[in-house]
């Protein structure tokens, strides 16, 4: 179940003010939302996959107390927490090639991602690379495509993240989508 939108706004507020009551009582409030995005994230890593739900939302959390609280909203703050997601899952994989050192980067596709069981840490840092090379060139879309992919905002979501109508979030998702596609993996 998700927080209610005022609620997290609310503790929001109050963290920016200093608050470290607020603090805490935002981590019980987002924790199950952000655990089930992290499990989310988490389904379609390959097996054996080391990095697990919990140790995932707590290295977010760390991180998003290192940064400056100037979060909007809980859909702001969900948006960063995208970010900071993929950024641990990136790096994650990143250590992991590391330690294997081995052979090229597959192609990735977005689609079968979704539903995968073996997503493999190459295939994670093919699609950084290619949106890292998309946000070059339409960051709007590279966007769209963490906050749809890696938060599992729903399009309402992305768009008000974004400031942007329904319909552009559909629009730049699927544009963004066939250039990844074409992409992944050059």
């Amino acid at each position: 179940m998700q927080p209610e939108s005022g609620d997290v706004t609310k503790l929001l507020q109050l963290v920016r003010d200093g608050d470290e009551d607020a603090k805490s009582r935002l981590m019980r409030l987002v924790y199950p939302e952000l655990r089930r995005r992290a499990n989310r994230q988490m389904r379609w890593e390959r097996p054996g996959h080391t990095l697990q739900a919990t140790a995932l939302v707590n290295e977010v959390w760390l991180r998003l107390n290192g940064q400056d609280k100037d979060w909007k909203n809980r859909v702001h703050f969900f948006a960063v927490s995208a970010q900071i997601m993929r950024q641990v899952l990136v790096d994650y994989a990143r250590q992991h090639r590391a330690a294997r050192r081995g052979g090229g980067i597959p192609a990735a596709d977005l689609d079968d991602a979704i539903g995968a069981t073996d997503w493999h840490p190459e295939k994670m840092l093919a699609l950084d690379e290619a949106l890292t090379r998309l946000a070059k060139w339409e960051p709007r879309q590279s966007r769209v495509v963490e906050l749809r992919f890696f938060a599992g905002l729903s399009e309402e979501e992305t768009a008000e993240a974004l400031d942007i109508s329904v319909r552009t979030v559909k629009r730049d998702w699927s544009v963004a989508r066939a250039w990844l596609y074409a992409n992944i993996g050059k």
